[in-house]
């Protein structure tokens, strides 16, 4: 391994024991999924409060807005918040977190001139005048972002990760509480509500995670950074930006591009639509795959170094399979009815978006967690190049859809592209880690075969009762079928 993704393996300082402190892979994961699978549940509860408190036109204006900040926020640090695991000493790692925290407010401020400079052209551009007033708060939520990054690697290095849990359970209490509260009291307009209750949430977030950083590990900050250090750092990791921050801003926006071009083509309504399609199918496959992926990160540099990385990938692939599959499937074929009871008859058409979306969203929730392992084998340019070309094939897809001006075909283009490209990038991880195919099949196939009888009951139920309410209470029936058989038959693949 070269000397530049050096890996913790010997650390003197105390702290460093506890970074290093035994626990299997299992109950790490469990300590992130307890709080997010709760911030989940409250936001999947509130949804179809909020869905009757906001318009889709709301939703659109605060998807616009999210968009904004989410690609600027990817980048806010540079992506040296991806370094804060790799040193060996704590010292050195806390410069890489003050480093981390400088380039977030100097891209926030970067933020806040150009929306100066350029507020009108992006209103015309995205056509969303309900967006204009809310545009200036774009620079905090990014430095927001930022911070938040820069405190979570900081608590993946250190394996707080009950600390991390704690912070998603707040801000998804903290941002459903002010969306209800304002969308009850009407004292903001509604995308703006939503807007505002987002950042309050993310705020309270990285404030209590920077609080408890703070009171754990003020010594070693005081002790250790130092502006000289901080640039050494800087120069230390500076692949991370050269290469990662392209890929990830390339990776981010386009993600953002259904947002921006449905807002371009068609109207905030339909990005409304599609914005709650997306985040229903993104929520609990983000939150699981993030923190899958917090604790596959550090692990994967040590088995690397140890020689049995391909043994890691494979069992970790197989979790993301038996965690994923089965939901994405039931989506295809119940989405429709799902959203029609969940959320109101008039978000029916979310729900078709959702139904197109929900292989794609399969497929990329296998290489999310997985991908970090080119920034450990210090591949990030084979990550830009295929960033790259996922970019280009949206773009196109996205615009097809918007010259022949039906929104269904824009997503199911932008979904089929996606299969493709997140296809091939799950095959080059599983074989540059050295997994068999034989054995990537055998574990898709064994899934698959688990759905069958659930997907014949969903595919009966519509067609032969056409009754949205029955198919859902089959769908929820089958999930907790599932649920029960991997608690007492699959476990053992959580262990170790």
């Amino acid at each position: 391994m070269s000397e530049t993704s050096t890996v913790e393996t010997s650390r003197p300082h105390t702290l460093d024991a506890v970074e290093r402190a035994k626990g299997t892979f299992g109950r790490d994961v469990l300590k992130l999924v307890s709080g997010t699978t709760f911030a989940q549940a409250l936001l999947i509860l509130a949804a179809p409060i909020l869905t009757r408190l906001y318009t889709p036109e709301a939703f659109g204006v605060l998807a616009l807005f999210t968009s904004i900040t989410t690609i600027l926020g990817v980048i806010a640090c540079l992506r040296y918040e991806l370094a804060i695991t790799l040193p060996e000493k704590v010292e050195e790692a806390a410069n890489v977190l003050g480093a981390s925290l400088i380039f977030a407010a100097l891209v926030s401020l970067l933020a806040f001139f150009i929306i100066g400079w350029g507020h009108k052209f992006i209103i015309d551009l995205l056509k969303a005048p309900l967006l204009a007033p809310w545009l200036w708060l774009v620079p905090p939520a990014t430095f927001l972002a930022g911070a938040f990054l820069g405190f979570n690697y900081w608590n993946t290095r250190t394996r707080r990760f009950g600390r991390l849990s704690i912070s998603r359970i707040l801000q998804s209490a903290g941002t459903i509480t002010s969306q209800i509260t304002l969308g009850f009291i009407g004292l903001v307009p509604g995308g703006g509500a939503l807007i505002v209750s987002s950042i309050g949430g993310q705020a309270l977030a990285v404030v209590a995670l920077g609080v408890q950083l703070f009171q754990d590990d003020k010594e070693i900050f005081q002790r250790a950074v130092r502006p000289r250090k901080i640039l050494a750092a800087v120069k230390r990791y500076r692949k991370f930006p050269l290469y990662d921050a392209w890929s990830a801003l390339l990776n981010s926006f386009s993600w953002q591009l259904p947002a921006f071009l449905l807002s371009v083509f068609f109207s905030s309504s339909i990005v409304g639509y599609y914005s709650l399609g997306f985040r229903i199918l993104q929520l609990p496959m983000s939150l699981i795959g993030s923190a899958i992926a917090q604790v596959f990160y550090p692990r994967a540099a040590e088995a690397h170094q140890q020689g049995n990385l391909s043994i890691l990938v494979e069992n970790t692939f197989h979790r993301l399979v038996l965690v994923g599959l089965f939901p994405m499937l039931t989506l295809t074929l119940t989405g429709r009815d799902l959203f029609t009871i969940f959320f109101g008859p008039e978000w029916a058409e979310a729900g078709s978006y959702a139904q197109i979306l929900s292989i794609w969203a399969f497929v990329w929730f296998i290489s999310s967690p997985l991908s970090t392992i080119f920034n450990v084998l210090e591949k990030q340019e084979r990550m830009l190049r295929w960033n790259i070309v996922n970019f280009l094939t949206r773009f196109l897809s996205l615009w097809m859809g918007g010259m022949v001006q039906e929104p269904r075909i824009s997503i199911f283009l932008f979904a089929a592209t996606g299969i493709l490209v997140y296809g091939y990038i799950n095959y080059s991880i599983l074989s540059t880690s050295g997994v068999p195919l034989r054995n990537v099949i055998r574990i898709l196939a064994k899934n698959v075969l688990l759905f069958l009888p659930a997907g014949a009951t969903f595919l009966l139920a519509s067609v032969l009762f056409h009754e949205s309410l029955l198919v859902v209470i089959t769908a929820i029936l089958w999930m907790i079928l599932y649920t029960l058989y991997v608690l007492k038959t699959q476990m053992n693949i959580f262990k170790g």
